[in-house]
C-alpha cells in the first residue's frame, strides 16, 4: 500500500518533529530524560506510544524517516485478518484473535474507514481439500469458529469466476485504510501529551541500572534517558538491540527478509471479496484483496532477498498469472501491472524460521523497562492494538 498523501497529518507531524528537534539542538552536548521512548512510528509503534502516553506517561516516538508509517506499515494488504492461519497458543493465534475485535471497536469509536468484506480460503483441487480442513481446524482451536465451508456449486453461485472444490469462508476478516489508522493513533497519542520526533534515528544505546540511554543522530544529534523504552523499528529492530551497549547479543535473533511483490488489476476486480489460495511457505500465496474503493490487487508472492529491496519486476506477471488461473481461470496478464512491494521480517533463515511474533521483555534479557518487538509482520497490523496492551503488561503498566 503505496503511502497515501494527507496534507493536514503530514504537515502537523513534520511540525511536531522539527520543533521537538529544535528544542534540543542548542543542548546537544546535555542528555534530556523523560519517561518513555519508542523507536519506530509504524501502525505498532504508534499504538505502543499511544497506549504508554493514555497511562500518564511523558511518551516521545522516535522515527528515522520524515513522515510516520513509511516501513512495513505501508507495505501491507491493508486485512484485518481473522486469527485462523497460525499456531494454538502463538503469540499471532492470541494477539490477532482479540486485536481484530478491538481493532473493529477502535475503527467504529474513531471513524477509521473499513469494511469487514469477509474472505475466501479456496481449495482449487480435492487434494488441497485435506489442507483446508487443517486451517478450519486451526481457526476453531483459536476461537474463530464463525467460519464455515460451501462446496464448489455453492461457491460459483455467489462469485461466478471462481474455479473451487471447496471453500472456508472467514467472514470475520476484513480491510482498512492504514494509514487513516496510523493518524488516528498519532492524534490520540498527541492529545495524550505524547510527541513525534522525525528524522530522530537511534544510532546506540546503553542499559543502565536504572534507565535506558539513547543516542539520537539526525539533523539535531541528542542523547535521552528514559525508563521505558520500547524498539518498535520494524525490519532494523535486531539492528537497534544490537546497538545497546550491555545487552546479551545472544538475543538478537538473526534475521532474514522475505520480500512480497503485489501486481495491480486493470479495471473491475472479478470478486466481491478476499480470495486467497490455500497456503505457502513464508506466505499466503498470490491472494486477491481489495481496497475500500473496490479496486483489487495480488499478492504477496515470496521471495528470499539479501537486503530489502522495494522494486517490482515486471517480467514476474507471468508467474501470477500461473498462480492466479488456478482460482480465477479468466485472468488476462494485460490487466496486470506493477503495484508494490514489501518486506516481512522473518526470523531465522529461509530454510528455518521462527514464525511467530517475539515480545522480549525483562524476564528475558533481564533489563527492566526494556522491550523489543522482533518479527513483527502480519497480522501486526491487526494485532496492534494488542501488541500495545502486551508491551503495557510486560513493563507492569497493565
Amino acid at each position: 500500500m503505496p503511502i497515501k498523501e494527507d496534507g493536514t497529518s503530514r504537515a502537523k507531524s513534520a511540525s511536531v518533529g522539527r520543533v521537538f528537534n529544535d528544542g534540543l539542538s542548542s543542548r546537544r552536548d546535555m542528555t534530556d530524560r523523560v519517561e518513555a521512548v519508542v523507536i519506530g512510528a509504524g501502525v505498532v509503534g504508534l499504538a505502543c506510544a499511544r497506549r504508554l502516553a493514555i497511562a500518564g506517561l511523558e511518551t516521545i516516538v522516535l522515527e528515522s524517516e520524515m513522515h510516520y508509517g513509511q516501513g512495513i506499515s505501508s507495505r501491507n494488504s491493508e486485512v484485518i485478518h481473522a486469527g485462523l492461519y497460525y499456531p494454538a497458543g502463538s503469540l499471532k493465534a492470541l494477539l490477532c484473535r482479540a486485536g481484530r475485535e478491538s481493532l473493529y471497536a477502535y475503527c467504529e469509536q474513531h471513524g477509521v474507514p473499513h469494511r469487514q468484506s469477509g474472505k475466501w480460503i479456496v481449495a482449487t483441487t480435492q487434494s488441497q481439500i485435506a489442507t483446508l480442513d487443517q486451517i478450519a481446524a486451526r481457526a476453531s482451536a483459536n476461537g474463530c469458529r464463525e467460519v464455515f465451508f460451501l462446496d464448489g456449486s455453492q461457491a460459483r453461485r455467489i462469485e461466478p469466476q471462481l474455479c473451487a472444490e471447496r471453500v472456508l469462508v472467514s467472514p470475520r476478516t476484513g480491510i482498512i485504510d492504514s494509514h487513516a489508522l496510523m493518524t488516528s493513533l498519532l492524534g490520540d497519542l498527541e492529545s495524550a501529551g505524547g510527541v513525534l520526533a522525525l528524522g530522530a534515528p537511534v544510532t546506540s544505546g546503553e542499559l543502565r541500572t536504572d534507565d535506558i540511554l539513547l543516542h539520537v543522530g539526525g539533523d539535531a544529534p541528542m542523547s535521552l534517558t528514559a525508563r521505558y523504552v520500547i524498539n518498535s523499528a520494524g525490519l532494523n529492530a535486531p539492528e537497534v538491540a544490537e546497538s545497546m551497549v550491555g545487552f546479551p547479543v545472544t538475543l538478537v535473533p538473526t534475521r532474514c527478509f522475505a520480500k512480497g511483490s503485489y501486481f495491480s488489476l486493470r479495471g473491475k476486480s472479478p470478486f466481491s471479496r478476499l480470495v486467497y489460495p490455500v497456503p505457502e511457505v513464508g506466505g499466503l500465496g498470490a491472494h486477491l484483496t481489495l481496497d475500500l474503493q473496490g479496486a483489487a490487487r495480488f499478492g504477496p508472492d515470496v521471495e528470499w532477498v539479501d537486503r530489502p529491496d522495494y522494486s517490482v519486476d515486471a517480467e514476474r506477471v507471468e508467474r501470477f498469472c500461473e498462480a492466479i488461473r488456478k482460482y480465477w481461470p479468466e485472468c488476462d496478464a494485460t490487466r496486470l501491472f506493477p503495484g508494490y512491494a514489501g518486506i516481512r521480517p522473518k526470523l531465522g533463515t529461509p530454510d528455518c524460521f521462527h514464525d511467530d511474533f517475539v515480545i522480549q521483555g525483562a524476564k528475558e534479557h533481564g533489563q527492566a523497562g526494556l522491550v523489543n518487538l522482533f518479527g513483527i509482520e502480519s497480522p501486526g497490523l491487526t494485532a496492534c492494538l494488542t501488541i500495545a496492551e502486551s508491551v503495557a503488561q510486560r513493563l507492569g503498566l497493565a
